[in-house]
């Protein structure tokens, strides 16, 4: 009998049950929780509650995240998974790898260049792996527009048009949690882009070399609204009277699984799920535009907002013997809100071919279910599960993280110098 591979997880916040409960209930005969860590001894408890509960799995250890070394040398396992805020990633990856364990890490592997060069030179120096989380890689239509142009189907890619579209329930989303400081999300252009940038990597099969963008604040925040006639503001909403009729306004005693990992869990550091998206603070972006150009010479145009009245995108990818255009439509969600499955979930899809000599013809492939357009599921297979043979290799690891983080990186830095940024001299990689 294989021998169970065991991991400790740091972060037991909204993203953390995505990998624990997946352990809990598909992949109990391959893989082991030991304990979970977190600076939220409530937050933790109630995992165990949900470990227990939920999925009738043995509640596990629990460490304060100042007793991570302790943890690991207690516990000895095998994988560390990191789903901690993003600006602490780096932090969890590297002593990981120091104490002799393999990470497996939610996207983005970290937010700034300066932290992205260390966790390459601690791989290099531990020969330890980190596993970047890419489900949207392994989503069904992602994987056919890999499939289209690997086999040539438009020749050589030679310009990409990437537009997405965050709607005003799960954009609104990032301007009340911690993702609206920059300092702890890199913003959406790392946070959320990382994905839509790995994509474009994967895609096209190369990696950025030169990157311009602008980006504001033009919706989001105090001041915008107090352009737009709004006069009744509040910090946060639960409880308030002034948040009653906005629409943008989260309610953590209204739904119990935000009260049980948030509003039961401030006291002990203060952290509060529900400030309002037009406050003051926000110093991430909600309207951006970025220019890139690859190593193979292909540009990208890619646009990203946070208030849109629909949740999607829309990719054109022209080449030299014709173009792809695909049209996405997602299922709308808050983060932790409701069922796992729907985060990303898609709605609809539609990929049409346009030979340069020839009709037009739609793209056919087998819908996958779950959530980020049914890659959540393949990826977590392929992570606890048995893997299977994958010509087109989605499995991500460091390098791939850092290239996708390293677009939006270069694009902060364009956006706050107004200068374009060569890629290859922000981290030296491998």
């Amino acid at each position: 009998m294989t021998k169970k591979k065991t991991y400790v997880q740091v972060g037991a916040g909204g993203r953390a049950e995505f990998f624990y409960g997946a352990i809990a209930k598909t992949f109990r005969d391959s893989s082991e929780l030991l304990a979970f860590c977190d600076v939220n001894q409530t937050r933790m408890d109630y995992a165990n509650k949900l470990l227990t509960d939920k999925y009738d799995y043995p509640a596990v250890r629990t460490y304060k995240s100042d007793a991570f070394d302790e943890m690991i040398q207690a516990e000895k396992p095998d994988i560390v998974i990191v789903t901690s805020v993003d600006r602490t990633h780096h932090r969890y990856i590297i002593r990981a790898l120091e104490m002799g364990c393999d990470v497996i890490t939610e996207k983005p592997m970290t937010v700034d260049a300066a932290k992205c060069q260390d966790i390459i030179d601690a791989v290099e120096r531990t020969g330890r792996n980190v596993r970047v989380t890419f489900n949207y890689r392994y989503a069904p239509h992602h994987t056919k527009a890999r499939e289209l142009i690997a086999d040539g189907t438009i020749g050589d890619v030679t310009s990409v048009h990437f537009e997405w579209l965050l709607n005003t329930q799960h954009g609104a989303d990032y301007f009340r949690r911690w993702h609206r400081d920059k300092r702890n999300s890199g913003g959406l252009l790392v946070h959320k882009s990382t994905h839509h940038f790995d994509l474009v990597n994967f895609w096209i099969g190369s990696q950025p070399e030169t990157v311009f963008a602008m980006g504001d604040l033009l919706f989001y925040g105090r001041e915008n609204a107090e352009q737009r006639g709004v006069t009744t503001f509040y910090e946060r909403a639960t409880g308030n009277l002034n948040a009653k009729d906005d629409p943008f306004a989260l309610f953590l005693d209204s739904n119990e699984h935000l009260k049980a990992m948030y509003l039961d869990a401030e006291a002990e550091d203060g952290y509060r799920r529900d400030q309002s998206v037009f406050g003051d603070g926000i110093s991430i972006e909600d309207t951006m535009s970025v220019l890139v150009r690859y190593k193979n010479k292909a540009l990208l145009t890619y646009s990203l907002n946070a208030y849109m009245p629909w949740e999607g995108y829309r990719i054109a990818f022209n080449g030299t013997k014709g173009r792809i255009e695909m049209t996405v439509i997602e299922q709308s969600y808050v983060n932790s809100g409701g069922d796992k499955a729907l985060e990303g979930a898609v709605k609809g899809v539609n990929i049409l071919v346009f030979p340069m000599f020839g009709d037009p013809y739609k793209a056919n492939f087998e819908e996958g279910a779950g959530g980020h357009g049914g890659g959540d599921p393949v990826l977590l297979n392929d992570i606890f599960g048995v893997p299977v043979p994958d010509r087109f290799q989605r499995a991500a690891n460091h390098i791939d993280g850092a290239r996708s983080i390293l677009t939006g990186i270069a694009a902060n830095q364009s956006i706050s110098t107004g200068r374009a940024v060569k890629v290859d001299e922000l981290v030296r990689l491998t």
